[in-house]
């Protein structure tokens, strides 16, 4: 049974040179990050991206910050309006930016200024397949990645889409780090299980914050 209240402290689970698992250490603050997501899904909805290729993607993703995410006939892109409604995507809530900030930090990576957070939404069935972080214009900054909701299958790979991955279970709260040498590995998320979340429902939701600029 999840232990959403449970005392147990958070810890740091190292996965390679530069990339850790911050374990529970957003899980005090999921009711709050949480509210702000519905805030931000209230004035720009979750929608699910067409990729290039012309499929669906199984994920639905919203933004805040200066930039998000988009994808079109040219590709995959950051954007600082969504293309769905033709407005500027809402600012970054203080208590997002904070938290990414003081988790890139305890990952050592000091000074992260990020301008774009990602935000999906999984379904059960849904799944992200192996991929890297790389149209981001300065690769020294890393990505912090929060968990919040149903737990979820997480890998992470080498620099080829062919070398192994490990296979590591993130629960709500759990904040993976990634940057310097191992800026670049591939990662993904494996098809989510059905089940029931005490606050987030039949979901999963990530925040993936990133300077993207």
């Amino acid at each position: 049974m999840l232990d959403l209240f449970g005392d147990e402290a958070p810890w740091v689970e190292p996965l390679a040179e530069g990339a850790v698992i911050l374990r529970r250490r957003a899980r005090q603050q999921g009711a709050a990050l949480l509210a702000s997501i519905a805030q931000i899904a209230a004035q720009h909805p979750f929608q699910h991206l067409i990729t290039p290729g012309g499929y669906r993607m199984s994920v639905a993703m919203t933004n805040c910050g200066d930039l998000g995410w988009s994808s079109g006939r040219r590709g995959y892109h950051y954007s600082d309006v969504d293309s769905f409604n033709g407005r500027r995507w809402p600012a970054m809530p203080q208590g997002f930016l904070l938290l990414a900030q003081q988790a890139a930090q305890e990952a050592g990576f000091t000074d992260f200024q990020p301008d774009a957070c990602l935000i999906n939404r999984y379904e059960p069935g849904a799944r992200l397949s192996l991929h890297q972080d790389k149209d981001e214009k300065d690769l020294r900054q890393p990505i912090v990645s929060v968990s919040l909701g149903l737990p979820a299958q997480f890998q992470f790979g080498g620099f080829a889409r062919g070398d192994g991955v490990q296979r590591l279970l993130l629960e709500h709260g759990d904040v993976v780090v990634w940057g310097g040498p191992s800026r670049l590995r591939f990662h993904g998320i494996l098809p989510l299980k059905p089940g029931e979340h005490p606050l987030a429902g039949p979901y999963r939701y990530n925040l993936t914050f990133r300077r993207a600029r």
